[in-house]
Order: C-alpha cells, then sequence, then structure tokens
C-alpha cells in the first residue's frame, strides 16, 4: 500500500513540467524547484530582515525559535502559548543578543519577447534574492533562476483587494550576459561557411552577394539597403585605448523614405536576424520608455529598465522615427555614442549600459527636397544624425522600367506561394542559416586595417571635409570612425581577419550612398533603384578606379595602373 501510494506521489511530481516559461507558472507549481529564465526589468534596494527571533518565556524560561513567513511579508508572528508542555503561559520576551538576519533583495524576471507570439503580453514574476544572492544582477541583465515556488499577500492598500502573489525563492542566479547566445553553431556549418568562400576564391563579391541576396527576400533588389542592414548587423570592433575610453564598435542605421519602400520589412528582418532584439514605435515611446524608469512599489523607489537598456548587447528598432517628440530623441543620444544611460531619478543616481543597435526607419516631412539638408528634410537635428553610421534616402522616383521588373517579381511571388515550390535554386541561405553566420563572423573575427585601407579611408575623409559646407552635421570626426567600422564589418561579412581596400571602397560607396550630396560621384542615384549587379567583381574594379581617381590617390597603388595601362 505505501509503494503504490508514493508511486503516484511520485509520478505527479514527475508530470509538473520543472522549467516552464514565466507565463505558464500555475498554482500546481507551488513548492516545487523551479527554473525560470528571463530578463530583469527591476532591481529593488537591498534591506535586512530578520532570519529567526527567539523568544524565552517568562514563566519556564523555555526559549524557542519563530521564523518569518513570506505569505505575511517576511513578518515574525508573536506565538499565543508556550510550547513547553508542562508549561501553558502566555507572556514571553524576545532574547535581543540571539537574532540572526539576512541581505534581501527583491527583483522582478519579465519572459523574453523572442518567445512569445505577436499579441502575447510577456508576464513577470517577483523573485527573492537572499544573503550572496543579492546584488549580483541588475535591470537589463538576462538571468535563469532557480528557486522554490510560493506565495505571498499583496500590499494593503486602500480599495484594492488583497490577493496572493506567486512569488520564487532564489537559490541560485545565474547571469546569462557572458553566455546570452542561444545559436548554437555546430563544426559541420562552420566547414559549410569555410567551404562556401573557397568555392567563390575568385570571385568574393558574387559571394557577398549570394549571402545578402537572403537578407529580406522577398524585397526585390535594394542592394544598397541590403548591404547596409548585414553591416550594421554585424558592426565593428569596439576599442579601448590606454585611458580607458572606448570607442564603440556598434554601427547605427536610419532609413529615410517615402511611404511604400519597404523600411518597416527591413526593421522585422533586422530583428529576426539578431540574437537579442526590442521592436518599438516613435509614436508609443516615452523618453522613460526607452531609458528607464522610476517606479514606486511599496513605499519605494525602484528603476525599471526601457526598451534600449533590454536590447543591451543587441538590437532596438525604432519605427517612425520622425513621430518622437524632440525631448524624448535627445535621450538617446547618450545612449548612442557612448553606449550607456546616466539616470537621476527620484534619489536613484546610477549609469545603466546600453551596447545596442539602434535601427530608425522615418518619413521625410512632406516631399523631399534634395536641394535641403538632410536635417531640414527629417526634422532631426544634426547632432543626431552624426550619430548615425549609415543614413539612407529612399525616394519613389518615377522609373518605368524599375515598375516594370518589380511587379513582375511580386506577382511572380504569388504564383509561386499558389503553386509548388521550386527548391532547384542553391538556396543554403536560410534564415537560421544566416543568423549563424552574423553570429559566426561577429564572435571569430577582429579584423585589423592594412596600410591600403588606411590611406583610402583617411584621403576619403579629408575630401568630405574640404567640400561639407552643404552637410555639416554629418561629416565630423565620427565619420571617420564610422568608416573604420563599417571596413571591419566589410571584412568580417567577407571572412576575413585583416581590412583590405576592398572593405574601405565598399565602406565608401555605403556612406556616398547616405550623403545627400556626394564629393565623389556626381549622381549618387536612389538606394531604392540599387539592383543587384551580374558581375560584381568587374563593377567593383571601375568603381575603385573611379573613387581612387577623385581621391588623388591612384598613384600609391600600382597593381590598377598596371592592369588599366
Amino acid at each position: 500500500m505505501y509503494g503504490s501510494m508514493s508511486a503516484v506521489l511520485l509520478s505527479n511530481t514527475l508530470s509538473v513540467e520543472t522549467f516552464p516559461s514565466i507565463g505558464r507558472v500555475r498554482v500546481k507549481h507551488r513548492g516545487i524547484l523551479l527554473t525560470l529564465k528571463g530578463t530583469v526589468i527591476r532591481s529593488g534596494a537591498i534591506k535586512m530582515i530578520e532570519g529567526e527571533t527567539i523568544f524565552e518565556c517568562r514563566v519556564c524560561k523555555h526559549r524557542f525559535k519563530v521564523y518569518p513567513e513570506v505569505e505575511t511579508r517576511n513578518s515574525v508572528s508573536r506565538p499565543t502559548f508556550c510550547p513547553s508542555q508542562s508549561c501553558e503561559s502566555t507572556r514571553f520576551q524576545i532574547v535581543e543578543d540571539k537574532k540572526t538576519c539576512h541581505d534581501y533583495q527583491e527583483i522582478k524576471i519579465q519572459e523574453s519577447t523572442q518567445v512569445l507570439g505577436v499579441g502575447a503580453i510577456p508576464r513577470s514574476i517577483p523573485a527573492i534574492l537572499k544573503d550572496d544572492l543579492v546584488d549580483i544582477v541588475k535591470a537589463g541583465d538576462d538571468v535563469i533562476v532557480t528557486g522554490v515556488l510560493t506565495a505571498k499577500w499583496s500590499s494593503d492598500m486602500k480599495d484594492v483587494r488583497c490577493d496572493l502573489e506567486p512569488v520564487l525563492i532564489a537559490n541560485y542566479v545565474r547571469r546569462m550576459n557572458e553566455v546570452k547566445s542561444d545559436i548554437d553553431i555546430p563544426d559541420n556549418i562552420i566547414m559549410q561557411f569555410k567551404q562556401f568562400w573557397s568555392d567563390f576564391k575568385d570571385t568574393p563579391l558574387k559571394g557577398r552577394n549570394a549571402i545578402l541576396r537572403a537578407i529580406c527576400p522577398q524585397v526585390f533588389g535594394l542592394f544598397t539597403v541590403k548591404l547596409a542592414v548585414a553591416l550594421t548587423l554585424i558592426g565593428g570592433v569596439q576599442h579601448i585605448d590606454a585611458s580607458g575610453t572606448k570607442v564603440r564598435g556598434e554601427s547605427h542605421l536610419l532609413l529615410v523614405g517615402d511611404p511604400g519602400t519597404g523600411k518597416s520589412q527591413f526593421l522585422k528582418f533586422a530583428a529576426k536576424l539578431s540574437n537579442r532584439s526590442v521592436i518599438t514605435t516613435g509614436l508609443g515611446s516615452t523618453s522613460a520608455g526607452l531609458t528607464v524608469t522610476a517606479v514606486k512599489d511599496g513605499g519605494e523607489w525602484v528603476l525599471e529598465a526601457g526598451a534600449l537598456v533590454l536590447a543591451d548587447g543587441g538590437l532596438c528598432c525604432i519605427d517612425e522615427f520622425d513621430s518622437m517628440k524632440e525631448h524624448d530623441r535627445a535621450t538617446i543620444h547618450e545612449a548612442m555614442e557612448q553606449q550607456t544611460i546616466s539616470v537621476a531619478k527620484a534619489g536613484l543616481v546610477t549609469t545603466l549600459s546600453t551596447r545596442t543597435i539602434v535601427f530608425g526607419a522615418t518619413n521625410p516631412k512632406g516631399q523631399y527636397d534634395p536641394d535641403q539638408p538632410l536635417s531640414v528634410n527629417t526634422t532631426l537635428s544634426g547632432p543626431l544624425l552624426s550619430r548615425f553610421d549609415i543614413v539612407l534616402v529612399l525616394l519613389d522616383t518615377k522609373n518605368p522600367q524599375w515598375d516594370e521588373v518589380v511587379s513582375s517579381h511580386i506577382l511572380s511571388e504569388a504564383e509561386q506561394s499558389k503553386g509548388s515550390n521550386d527548391e532547384s535554386l542553391p538556396d543554403i541561405w536560410s534564415l537560421t542559416m544566416l543568423r549563424r553566420y552574423i553570429h559566426f563572423v561577429k564572435g571569430y573575427f577582429r579584423p585589423v586595417l592594412t596600410k591600403e585601407a588606411e590611406k583610402v579611408i583617411s584621403s576619403y575623409y579629408q575630401l568630405q571635409r574640404r567640400s561639407a559646407t552643404h552637410n555639416a552635421a554629418r561629416t565630423t570626426v565620427r565619420m571617420l570612425e564610422s568608416l573604420i567600422r563599417l571596413a571591419q564589418a566589410h571584412a568580417r561579412l567577407m571572412f576575413r581577419n585583416e581590412v583590405t581596400r576592398l572593405d574601405a571602397i565598399a565602406a565608401i560607396l555605403c556612406i556616398e550612398s547616405s550623403m545627400t550630396t556626394s564629393a565623389i560621384v556626381d549622381s549618387v542615384g536612389n538606394a531604392l533603384h540599387s539592383n543587384f549587379t551580374d558581375n560584381p567583381d568587374q563593377e567593383y574594379a571601375k568603381q575603385e578606379r573611379l573613387i581612387l581617381d577623385k581621391l588623388s590617390c591612384i598613384d600609391d597603388f600600382p597593381d590598377i595602373n598596371t592592369d588599366e595601362r
């Protein structure tokens, strides 16, 4: 009989999931050791609570321990009678010198928005940390918390119903920031990457374009935008000099375009490619929602992390960037350049880390006027524009040939979805593969500049400074840092550990596309109508000769002269 009862109890315990998502925590999990994974959105102050109180009976001098109850918010209830068998006294005194206390902190963890479907609201649960666990996590950290689920009464407030709230008493906390990647890359996949580049050894740009075609495949063409998205997501190498000053490695991208040019499509696809991303819109975002909010919880002020802090180490997409208020836009200046957010709210002064890529999309103010500078067309201030490495302008101009090609592409896609999908195309670059590739090159390669690349980037920067009368906000020292970051990102994209002349030219072409008036190419063309060429390596040779000729440094590279003359 006893054996069958224990078997039933064991089977009931085993049937309860011990690794549920936060939104699926139920009453059946109470009293069971659970492991929950999420992001810390709030970390409370560190307090001191009584661990146990020793009472002494005034009649028989019997001493006994009373422990605080979590359900009653850690209050120690006074005993009603003496536990000693012979005594029934109801008078006690506390033994003051025998008190034991613990460090105590409450945090709130929220489930990751990545694993939720559209329309699902992310759930959160408070967790109690004691002793050595306090103060090891802060708002914005990804954590795995193991502990026992229990309940406590909500704080008694006037006209508010008193409920039992679930709470996790933690006995182990692990920060996931160092091991944040949830992308597993097996060795055979890495061999596939190496094999892919060995196949395209003679025509590397053709191999690069094969990868770029997999970015947002439902949008036809837009080669410049797809290259910009890839370089932004991959990013450069963070540089820390001898004095400890950091130069950010993350790039920022802004798409300025007419309605219907596919800006939001790129935002959503980029969010899928990043292993940690937050999408928000300008109209629904305040400065507090983007940075950090001060919330009063149980009589004390605590900080709740906003979108930029939650996207630390990942990507923050802000759609409808122009509909944000000027005051709210100004709050992200520090987050974009210094990669920190300094807060002084309700007596809480702190600095939070925001190593995030900002990807913005905005509509121009009215009809786009090419004769006016970008700050007038977009109503964005010069200091904010200078923080974006690439600003691409997508104008929906009349172009009959382009319209014909695009319409046939959209209609052919509609036909394919009705019929059987054609699998004969060499499509190894699926979304999962692309995520793995971007994650691998970011962690594996740390490219360094060669002398050739330094010469090209320096010459271009000096030329832009000389001719920067029309768009002075964009041609600051930040532009030089942007060029270096984009060249490093292109080297990573090309599976290399050194930045060559090709990478420097590719970075210049990206920056040129984002200039309303170009210092090199007389007619920049429209980024919207940029398409993939059949022979990108031949096309590159022409562009390289043109750019080096304009930079007046073609004589420094004799290999080009011998090829052309």
